[in-house]
Protein backbone atom coordinates (compact mmCIF):
# COMPACT_ATOMS: atom_id res chain seq x y z
CA UNK A 1 0.00 0.00 0.00
CA UNK A 2 1.77 3.53 -0.97
CA UNK A 3 1.16 6.37 2.16
CA UNK A 4 1.07 9.67 2.09
CA UNK A 5 4.40 10.85 3.69
CA UNK A 6 3.52 13.20 6.55
CA UNK A 7 6.15 16.32 6.99
CA UNK A 8 5.22 17.27 10.13
CA UNK A 9 7.00 20.64 12.33
CA UNK A 10 6.67 20.63 15.86
CA UNK A 11 7.98 24.16 16.94
CA UNK A 12 7.82 23.16 20.16
CA UNK A 13 8.14 26.54 22.39
CA UNK A 14 9.25 28.81 19.69
CA UNK A 15 8.20 31.19 17.43
CA UNK A 16 6.11 34.42 19.01
CA UNK A 17 3.20 35.28 16.78
CA UNK A 18 5.12 37.75 14.86
CA UNK A 19 7.75 35.48 13.98
CA UNK A 20 5.04 32.62 13.25
CA UNK A 21 3.52 35.19 10.26
CA UNK A 22 7.02 36.05 8.85
CA UNK A 23 7.77 32.57 8.73
CA UNK A 24 4.59 31.01 6.84
CA UNK A 25 4.37 33.33 4.45
CA UNK A 26 7.89 32.89 3.63
CA UNK A 27 7.22 28.71 3.85
CA UNK A 28 4.20 28.95 1.39
CA UNK A 29 5.80 29.42 -1.79
CA UNK A 30 8.55 27.32 -0.61
CA UNK A 31 6.07 24.37 -0.85
CA UNK A 32 3.89 25.07 -3.00
CA UNK A 33 2.31 22.21 -5.06
CA UNK A 34 4.21 19.62 -2.93
CA UNK A 35 0.17 18.42 -1.55
CA UNK A 36 -0.63 16.12 -3.56
CA UNK A 37 2.69 13.82 -2.65
CA UNK A 38 3.33 15.26 1.51
CA UNK A 39 0.68 16.51 4.15
CA UNK A 40 2.56 19.63 5.38
CA UNK A 41 1.62 20.10 8.85
CA UNK A 42 3.22 22.94 11.68
CA UNK A 43 2.61 22.28 15.05
CA UNK A 44 2.89 25.33 16.72
CA UNK A 45 2.13 26.58 20.53
CA UNK A 46 -1.61 27.75 21.01
CA UNK A 47 -0.78 31.86 21.17
CA UNK A 48 0.27 31.04 17.46
CA UNK A 49 -2.85 29.26 15.92
CA UNK A 50 -5.01 31.64 14.82
CA UNK A 51 -2.25 34.19 13.31
CA UNK A 52 -0.72 30.88 12.18
CA UNK A 53 -4.12 29.29 10.11
CA UNK A 54 -4.49 33.21 8.87
CA UNK A 55 -1.08 32.84 7.31
CA UNK A 56 -1.62 29.58 5.61
CA UNK A 57 -4.74 29.92 3.84
CA UNK A 58 -4.11 29.51 0.30
CA UNK A 59 -1.26 27.29 1.08
CA UNK A 60 -0.79 23.60 1.54
CA UNK A 61 0.12 23.75 4.64
CA UNK A 62 -2.02 22.76 7.56
CA UNK A 63 -2.03 23.58 11.62
CA UNK A 64 -1.64 21.75 14.05
CA UNK A 65 -1.49 21.94 18.15
CA UNK A 66 0.76 20.48 20.29
CA UNK A 67 -1.54 19.16 23.27
CA UNK A 68 -5.04 19.66 24.27
CA UNK A 69 -7.11 18.13 26.91
CA UNK A 70 -9.24 15.77 27.24
CA UNK A 71 -12.21 17.65 29.06
CA UNK A 72 -14.84 19.88 26.42
CA UNK A 73 -14.68 22.81 29.29
CA UNK A 74 -14.95 23.34 32.97
CA UNK A 75 -11.86 24.17 35.34
CA UNK A 76 -8.70 23.04 33.99
CA UNK A 77 -6.68 26.78 34.14
CA UNK A 78 -4.31 27.02 31.41
CA UNK A 79 -5.74 23.88 29.32
CA UNK A 80 -7.17 23.96 26.01
CA UNK A 81 -10.06 21.72 24.41
CA UNK A 82 -10.50 19.80 21.61
CA UNK A 83 -13.32 21.87 20.63
CA UNK A 84 -11.62 24.90 20.83
CA UNK A 85 -8.86 23.96 18.85
CA UNK A 86 -11.54 22.23 15.93
CA UNK A 87 -13.36 25.51 15.98
CA UNK A 88 -9.99 27.80 15.81
CA UNK A 89 -9.13 25.56 12.48
CA UNK A 90 -6.54 22.89 13.54
CA UNK A 91 -6.24 19.54 12.07
CA UNK A 92 -3.81 17.84 13.48
CA UNK A 93 -2.47 17.81 17.55
CA UNK A 94 0.83 15.72 19.03
CA UNK A 95 -0.49 14.04 21.73
CA UNK A 96 1.75 12.00 24.36
CA UNK A 97 5.44 14.15 23.29
CA UNK A 98 8.14 12.86 25.30
CA UNK A 99 8.56 16.13 26.73
CA UNK A 100 5.04 16.18 28.05
CA UNK A 101 5.17 12.92 29.65
CA UNK A 102 9.20 13.71 31.00
CA UNK A 103 8.34 17.39 32.55
CA UNK A 104 4.18 17.10 32.61
CA UNK A 105 3.87 14.15 34.29
CA UNK A 106 1.27 12.90 31.20
CA UNK A 107 0.94 8.82 31.41
CA UNK A 108 -0.13 6.39 29.05
CA UNK A 109 -3.51 6.26 30.66
CA UNK A 110 -3.55 10.48 30.23
CA UNK A 111 -2.61 10.16 26.18
CA UNK A 112 -5.32 7.07 25.34
CA UNK A 113 -7.79 9.84 26.99
CA UNK A 114 -6.54 12.25 24.44
CA UNK A 115 -6.43 10.51 21.74
CA UNK A 116 -10.01 9.10 22.20
CA UNK A 117 -11.20 13.10 22.33
CA UNK A 118 -9.58 14.55 19.61
CA UNK A 119 -10.95 11.53 17.29
CA UNK A 120 -14.01 12.31 18.63
CA UNK A 121 -13.80 16.11 17.49
CA UNK A 122 -12.13 14.59 14.43
CA UNK A 123 -8.94 16.02 15.30
CA UNK A 124 -5.35 13.61 13.91
CA UNK A 125 -4.06 12.72 16.51
CA UNK A 126 -0.04 12.70 16.01
CA UNK A 127 0.65 9.87 18.91
CA UNK A 128 4.25 9.75 20.15
CA UNK A 129 6.50 7.04 21.38
CA UNK A 130 9.53 6.30 22.03
CA UNK A 131 12.47 5.20 24.44
CA UNK A 132 15.15 6.43 26.67
CA UNK A 133 18.87 5.60 26.08
CA UNK A 134 19.04 3.45 29.29
CA UNK A 135 16.00 1.42 28.12
CA UNK A 136 17.64 0.66 24.89
CA UNK A 137 20.92 -0.18 26.69
CA UNK A 138 18.97 -2.95 28.80
CA UNK A 139 17.34 -4.16 25.38
CA UNK A 140 13.82 -3.52 26.33
CA UNK A 141 13.30 -0.90 22.99
CA UNK A 142 10.57 -2.80 21.61
CA UNK A 143 8.57 -4.01 24.72
CA UNK A 144 7.99 -0.56 25.76
CA UNK A 145 7.30 0.85 22.66
CA UNK A 146 4.67 -2.00 22.14
CA UNK A 147 2.81 -0.91 25.62
CA UNK A 148 2.91 2.29 24.97
CA UNK A 149 1.05 1.85 21.09
CA UNK A 150 -1.71 -0.91 23.04
CA UNK A 151 -2.31 1.57 25.94
CA UNK A 152 -2.84 4.93 23.44
CA UNK A 153 -5.33 2.68 21.06
CA UNK A 154 -7.46 1.25 24.34
CA UNK A 155 -11.29 1.54 22.97
CA UNK A 156 -10.00 3.12 19.57
CA UNK A 157 -11.91 1.43 16.72
CA UNK A 158 -10.05 0.08 13.69
CA UNK A 159 -11.63 2.83 11.15
CA UNK A 160 -10.45 5.58 13.87
CA UNK A 161 -7.27 4.12 13.56
CA UNK A 162 -6.64 4.22 10.20
CA UNK A 163 -6.67 7.78 10.26
CA UNK A 164 -4.65 8.14 13.23
CA UNK A 165 -0.60 8.96 13.10
CA UNK A 166 1.74 7.42 14.80
CA UNK A 167 5.65 9.19 15.72
CA UNK A 168 8.35 7.22 17.15
CA UNK A 169 11.10 9.37 18.68
CA UNK A 170 13.70 8.08 20.83
CA UNK A 171 14.11 10.02 23.78
CA UNK A 172 17.54 10.06 23.67
CA UNK A 173 17.68 11.35 19.94
CA UNK A 174 15.30 14.51 20.66
CA UNK A 175 17.20 17.81 20.47
CA UNK A 176 20.75 15.77 20.63
CA UNK A 177 21.81 16.05 17.14
CA UNK A 178 21.68 12.14 17.38
CA UNK A 179 19.86 10.02 15.06
CA UNK A 180 18.61 6.55 15.31
CA UNK A 181 20.20 5.02 12.36
CA UNK A 182 18.47 4.32 9.48
CA UNK A 183 18.20 0.25 10.59
CA UNK A 184 17.37 1.10 14.22
CA UNK A 185 14.07 3.90 13.14
CA UNK A 186 13.05 1.21 10.64
CA UNK A 187 13.20 -1.83 12.76
CA UNK A 188 11.03 0.25 15.65
CA UNK A 189 8.55 1.30 13.15
CA UNK A 190 8.06 -2.38 12.06
CA UNK A 191 7.65 -3.57 15.50
CA UNK A 192 5.06 -0.66 15.28
CA UNK A 193 3.22 -1.56 12.61
CA UNK A 194 3.55 -5.24 13.42
CA UNK A 195 1.78 -4.45 17.12
CA UNK A 196 -1.19 -2.03 15.30
CA UNK A 197 -1.54 -5.55 12.75
CA UNK A 198 -1.92 -7.25 16.31
CA UNK A 199 -4.52 -5.40 17.48
CA UNK A 200 -6.23 -5.18 14.63
CA UNK A 201 -5.44 -6.55 11.31
CA UNK A 202 -3.53 -6.00 8.32
CA UNK A 203 -5.43 -2.99 6.63
CA UNK A 204 -5.16 -1.26 9.30
CA UNK A 205 -1.68 -1.65 9.85
CA UNK A 206 -0.97 -1.02 6.34
CA UNK A 207 -2.95 1.98 6.36
CA UNK A 208 -2.12 4.06 9.02
CA UNK A 209 0.98 6.42 8.94
CA UNK A 210 4.22 6.33 11.09
CA UNK A 211 6.88 9.02 11.54
CA UNK A 212 10.42 8.83 12.84
CA UNK A 213 11.37 11.93 14.97
CA UNK A 214 14.71 13.00 16.95
CA UNK A 215 16.92 15.20 14.93
CA UNK A 216 15.01 14.41 11.76
CA UNK A 217 16.59 17.21 9.05
CA UNK A 218 17.07 17.79 5.54
CA UNK A 219 20.24 15.84 5.48
CA UNK A 220 19.35 12.58 6.85
CA UNK A 221 15.08 12.57 5.83
CA UNK A 222 15.22 10.91 2.46
CA UNK A 223 17.31 8.23 3.72
CA UNK A 224 14.81 7.68 6.26
CA UNK A 225 11.75 7.97 4.43
CA UNK A 226 13.02 5.72 1.69
CA UNK A 227 12.14 3.09 4.89
CA UNK A 228 8.94 0.61 3.92
CA UNK A 229 7.57 1.48 7.40
CA UNK A 230 8.85 5.21 7.58
CA UNK A 231 6.12 7.52 6.40
CA UNK A 232 7.82 10.73 6.97
CA UNK A 233 8.91 12.71 10.02
CA UNK A 234 7.67 15.04 13.30
CA UNK A 235 10.90 17.63 12.97
CA UNK A 236 11.96 19.77 15.83
CA UNK A 237 14.65 22.36 15.23
CA UNK A 238 14.76 21.81 11.70
CA UNK A 239 10.96 23.02 11.52
CA UNK A 240 11.91 26.25 12.38
CA UNK A 241 14.30 26.81 9.50
CA UNK A 242 12.90 27.21 5.26
CA UNK A 243 15.55 24.23 5.10
CA UNK A 244 12.64 22.14 6.05
CA UNK A 245 11.21 22.58 2.41
CA UNK A 246 14.04 19.99 2.11
CA UNK A 247 12.40 17.71 4.21
CA UNK A 248 9.43 17.78 2.42
CA UNK A 249 11.01 17.62 -0.89
CA UNK A 250 12.43 14.42 0.48
CA UNK A 251 9.32 12.84 0.51
CA UNK A 252 8.60 13.47 -3.24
Amino acid sequence: MSRKIVAAGNWKMNKDPFEAISFLKEMGPLVKGKDEDVDVIFCVPFIDILPAIDSVKGTNIKIGAQNMYFEENGAYTGEVSPGMLKSAGVTHVIIGHSERREYFSESDITVNKKVKKAIEHKLTPIICCGETLEQREQGITIDFIRQQIKIAFLEVSKDDAKDTIIAYEPIWAIGTGKTATTEQAEEVCGAIRKTIEELYDTDTAQAIRILYGGSCNEKNAKELFAQEDIDGGLVGGASLKKEFAQIVEAGQ
